[in-house]
């Protein structure tokens, strides 16, 4: 297993098909990229947890000895939202795709697959984590400090809560996407905790009314009526 602290752009293997696993880490060494492999399921979340700086994307396969990847997928999701998920399958059937998407993964690649398509999606799926977790340059923009769980707008420390934060957190880092209150609910309690729906909508309204205070005019968490929130920064 290979030292999962480097300064490179790091992407993690979890496939228990060796021809597979080596197929796609020599295409991705060759685009620049430094991988790590796992063959069992039950692995990667003790490796996660012991890395310093983790890898920006897991490649996970859905089939695994141990914990499957749907489990994995849904972990990894709640305890690193930032971490980008690629599931590989040779399950094909649309409710899979579907339920795996619905989980938190950024892409799916089914196989029997092009390694040149993996590295390219690999690509595409980092560039848009990357651009959605960039602050912009003018610094007219909401900006999350992980590391000291702020939230700052226009400068201005928006004093979240905890759960504030990991609900502004979880829908910055996919912006546009559409989160159901019991998604979110999964990021705000992770003990799974039994909590309402109208719990979430209390949250949102907190949060909302902090970030008015420093842009009345601005509404970046939108309700989607009949399923959600999404965080939506403006044009």
């Amino acid at each position: 297993m290979s030292n999962p602290d480097t300064d490179q752009d790091q992407i993690l293997i979890v496939e228990d098909e060796p021809k597979i696993a080596r197929l796609v880490a020599d295409y991705l060494q060759g685009s620049g990229f430094t991988s790590h492999h796992l063959d069992h399921g039950d692995a990667v979340l003790p490796w996660l947890e012991a890395c310093r700086t983790r890898p920006e994307l897991v490649l996970l396969d859905l089939m695994l000895p141990g914990t499957d990847g749907l489990t994995l997928c849904r972990e990894i999701r709640q305890r690193w939202p930032a971490v980008a998920i690629i599931m590989l399958t040779a399950r094909v059937e649309e409710v899979d795709r579907l339920l795996g998407l619905e989980l938190g993964a950024d892409d799916y690649i089914c196989k029997p697959f092009s390694p040149r398509e993996v590295v390219a999606r690999t690509r595409a799926v980092l560039r848009r984590s990357r651009a959605a977790s960039e602050p912009a340059a003018t610094g007219s923009d909401l900006i999350l400090d992980e590391e000291g769980w702020r939230a700052l707008a226009d400068g201005h420390d928006l004093g979240l809560t905890a759960v504030e934060f990991q609900l502004l957190k979880v829908m910055m880092h996919s912006p546009g996407r559409i989160f159901t209150r019991e998604q979110l609910m999964d990021h705000m309690y992770r003990d799974h905790r039994i909590v309402s729906e109208r719990t979430v909508d209390s949250h949102i309204k907190k949060l909302r009314r902090k970030i008015a205070e420093t842009w009345p005019e601005r509404e970046v968490i939108r309700s989607v009526y009949g399923v959600g929130y999404k965080y939506q920064p403006e044009e």
